[in-house]
């Protein structure tokens, strides 16, 4: 079918209708839908575009590329445009029209490509004539993309939400521009300093056949090249069914960079290959020794007769002339060996071919279950610092995620009028694109806080302007400061209620405090402390904090009513006893800190009448592993649980401790290509950054701990969206509102709601506890999806895969046989209608609804 329609696949209609909806789609419209294959069409692209290659020969794949990081040592702009060569010499619009100039020159030459952040730039910048060019080289599969996110993500410290996020806006990118050809065959993740079995399982369900990276601990190396273990089966789940979550992956031979000597990029000192026999400098025959040595030598340590060379690195192809004119020498005077008895075959290729290759030699291939994690490149020196580093900016990124699948609901739930509305327009698609710059304040400011207000305006019919307030951390807020009479609008973008505690900065003393309903709330009113008033540093001036709990519904929002009663000076705080313990308990836990040092000495569970004594402290860490939400110690009899606001490090170096790494800072460089100290200060912060964050304890016997810290973990990473308006609302306004007809089970996690066009939404549906993790939770589930929203009717469906750039149905990947002589299982069975769909264990399933507002 082409870009001008599409048909939602297996259309869900009642079993009463005669007929199906059929979706016209024109050009000028929005795109965005997986292209399906008519049997007319016959690309050249992806396995059908390779070379071919010489049984009974090594053939070596020369992988031409470029790796260009999405910021590093200088920013996204100044990458792209080659701006500030005084701190790295790069500029990614300059590799990419070398490499497209150089491969119309020689139809054997081969490129790929990865980082869509930096081609849609560069994509956006060309002539029709040039699009059409490249169009034809992808078609061709001369050039190549493999990953196709909008970058290559750490696998240590992202949380899956926003590394799906950004695959999907990457590929959907390439589906739009490029059809079939623009999907990517393979995961390509080079760089990142380790790897989660996590991101493996992902990449297995978002459709890829096979995985490569290039860095791994230096010890597991040795022991796999030894073992002819580099290529393998990962099992990357525990509870998907196999193969589901099955990944075959590859460790690169050289990291990602060429193989000593063969460097010919201008970055590069590699002398080139100088083939004029008259001259005295003649090195075609060292040339050849050289590299035949060394890919003898690779072959060593892999399993079969194909070997991959990956011939490029940090932004290089700048001038993509001195790589291809030496990679066609190469390739030909090595092959000129052949005539005498050399069985070595090279040949232009790409991680797809090779990938063929492995697949076509039907060997069986070792398992891997676990992550690859942590990453040492030689003897006590571990990459592991950086599970910590810049927690300002972490937080900064969990915060800037939780905004955007907000605003991705509201847009949703609001329809046409949250994007063209009362206060202007605006779309989630900028903050999308500035998550993934890490620009977000700037656009939530400008663009999607005019969404968020748009649709608030229109679901509770209040016209007053909303204020936001991006500093209540640090407890400053102008309009609570200020205002006598105000209203607090808690929106929840989890898909069952919540209850959460709001801190506002306020000058008064008393306060009165009413619900949706009007019934009286609870509130204290306790003065700013001295730490939160360091952290100010001048900004804001309340004297006082105002607390109180709110509750919100699944997926909506409810209002609260705020009045002064009372100004004046706070109240007198009475100071404890001296060294008398402190304590702090509700009806359900009782939490004691040490009187001589302020920390926590032990935590009770009143319910299961469990109590845990402890001991915190702070001191250097060196042996540590990353967690993104939450880490955990058990025994038999107890598990104590750590949810976390941000990723962070941390470790169990003696049985029974728990040891979490808050900050790190670093006087000197540490020799890892960044060229500066880890020392981050700021104007208002000279003496070094001071960051605030939460960590929540839970103690639970470990067969129930789950059904705490799991929803905990998500009420941290999705957390209400907190909105103001000054003065009385209007009587007729609506104070509380719920997206969903009914909240979700516990079991399962609303992924994901996103407007994908004008009629049709994206949702992803998540089983978020693993297989024996819960006794009640740990089960199959079903959903109706046509009793889910409650502003829409769901008049079709198509699954996906997961990362929504292929119909599910017609998702199809390379069968790979572990070592273990199993056999597959059987495939999951039907859902009991078109409109309910069954979620097992830790599973996601990925939607397109076609949808019509009410």
């Amino acid at each position: 079918m082409s870009h001008d329609s599409w048909l939602f696949s297996k259309m869900a209609t009642p079993v009463s209708a005669p007929f199906v909806f059929l979706l016209l789609l024109f050009q000028s419209g929005v795109w965005g839908f997986p292209v399906r294959q008519t049997p007319q069409e016959s690309p050249t692209c992806g396995y059908k575009s390779c070379h071919a290659t010489k049984p009974g020969m090594l053939n070596v794949h020369l992988v031409p590329h470029t790796h260009d990081d999405v910021g590093w040592l200088k920013t996204v702009d100044q990458y792209f445009y080659g701006d500030r060569n005084d701190i790295q010499h790069a500029g990614v619009q300059y590799i990419l029209d070398s490499v497209v100039d150089q491969l119309l020159k020689n139809p054997d030459r081969r490129f790929i490509y990865v980082e869509t952040a930096f081609f849609y730039r560069w994509w956006k910048q060309q002539t029709d004539d040039m699009q059409n060019t490249v169009k034809q080289l992808v078609n061709e599969g001369r050039l190549e993309f493999v990953n196709g996110g909008w970058c290559m993500s750490d696998e240590a410290t992202t949380h899956y939400s926003a590394v799906i996020d950004q695959m999907t806006m990457g590929l959907r990118f390439l589906n739009d521009t490029f059809g079939h050809c623009g999907r990517p065959r393979v995961a390509w993740h080079i760089d990142p300093f380790g790897h989660a079995r996590e991101h493996a399982s992902m990449f297995a369900q978002m459709g890829y056949d096979g995985f490569f990276f290039g860095r791994l601990d230096y010890q597991d190396r040795n022991r796999r090249m030894v073992a002819k273990e580099q290529e393998m089966l990962w099992r990357a789940s525990e509870s998907l069914t196999p193969p589901m979550a099955d990944l075959f992956t590859g460790i690169l031979p050289n990291g990602y960079n060429p193989p000593e000597g063969f460097c010919w990029d201008q970055s590069c000192d590699d002398p080139p290959i100088r083939d004029d026999p008259d001259l005295e400098d003649y090195n075609v025959d060292d040339v050849v020794t050289r590299f035949l040595h060394i890919a003898h030598g690779q072959a060593l340590v892999y399993k079969t007769n194909h070997i991959i060379m990956t011939m490029g690195s940090d932004f290089q192809y700048e001038n993509a002339n001195l790589w291809y004119k030496n990679l066609d020498k190469l390739i030909r005077y090595v092959n000129q060996k052949q005539s005498n008895s050399s069985e070595v075959n090279v040949l232009y290729s790409t991680p797809s071919c090779y990938l063929q290759e492995l697949h076509r030699a039907n060997l069986t291939w070792p398992l891997k279950g676990d992550d690859f994690f942590p990453y040492a490149d030689s003897a006590h020196d571990f990459w592991t610092g950086y599970f910590t580093s810049r927690p300002a900016l972490k937080r900064y990124e969990r915060i800037s995620n939780s905004y955007l699948q907000t605003c991705n609901q509201l847009e949703v739930l609001g329809g046409p009028i949250s994007r063209k509305g009362p206060f202007g327009a605006g779309d989630s698609e900028t903050l999308s694109k500035c998550l993934v710059l890490v620009a977000v304040r700037l656009c939530f400011n400008v663009h999607t806080s005019v969404l968020v207000s748009n649709t608030l305006s229109s679901l509770s019919g209040s016209p007053a302007p909303r204020v936001y307030c991006e500093h209540l951390n640090i407890s400053v807020c102008h309009l609570t400061e200020t205002s006598k009479k105000f209203s607090v609008n808690v929106y929840n973008p989890l898909a069952r209620p919540v209850s959460w505690p709001v801190r506002l900065p306020v000058n008064g003393t008393a306060y009165s405090i009413s619900d949706a309903k009007g019934k009286a709330v609870d509130s204290q009113v306790v003065p700013v402390s001295q730490a939160t008033a360091a952290v100010r540093r001048g900004r804001g001036y309340a004297v006082n904090e105002l607390l109180f709990q709110v509750q919100a519904p699944p997926l909506g929002y409810s209002t609260y009513s705020v009045s002064l009663l009372q100004n004046g000076p706070p109240s007198p705080q009475s100071s404890p006893l001296p060294r008398a313990p402190k304590t702090i308990q509700n009806k359900f836990l009782r939490v004691t800190f040490d009187p001589e040092t302020g920390l926590l000495s032990s935590l009770s569970n009143l319910e299961t009448q469990q109590t845990v004594k402890l001991s915190q402290n702070f001191y250097c860490l060196r042996d540590i592993m990353t967690y993104t939400v939450c880490v955990c110690v058990q025994d038999d009899q107890d598990q104590l649980t750590v949810v976390t606001d941000r990723s962070q490090g941390g470790g169990s170096i003696q049985d029974g401790s728990l040891e979490i790494m808050l900050h790190r800072r670093l006087l000197y460089d540490d020799v890892r290509g960044v060229g500066e100290p880890l020392n981050e200060t700021s104007d208002i912060y000279p003496e070094g950054l001071v960051v605030r964050g939460r960590l929540l304890l839970s103690l639970s016997p470990p067969a129930t701990a789950a059904d705490t810290h799991r929803p905990l973990a998500q009420e941290v990473v999705l957390q209400p969206l907190i909105t103001f308006t000054d003065g009385e609302l209007s009587r007729s306004t609506r104070l509380e509102f719920s997206g969903l007809q009914a909240g979700l089970p516990p079991a399962v996690h609303l992924l994901t709601v996103s407007q994908w066009d004008q009629d049709s939404v994206l949702l992803r549906l998540e089983h978020q506890y693993q297989a024996s993790e819960s006794k009640e939770h740990s089960q199959p589930v079903t959903v109706n999806l046509q009793k889910l929203f409650s502003t829409l009717d769901v008049l079709g469906v198509s699954e996906m895969n997961l990362s929504a750039n292929q119909w599910k149905d017609e998702m199809t990947r390379l069968d790979w046989k572990a070592e273990s002589g199993e056999k597959p299982l059987p495939k999951r069975g039907g859902d009991p209608s078109v409109w309910e769909v069954n979620l097992k264990p830790m599973e996601i399933r990925t939607f397109l609804l076609r949808v019509r507002q009410r």
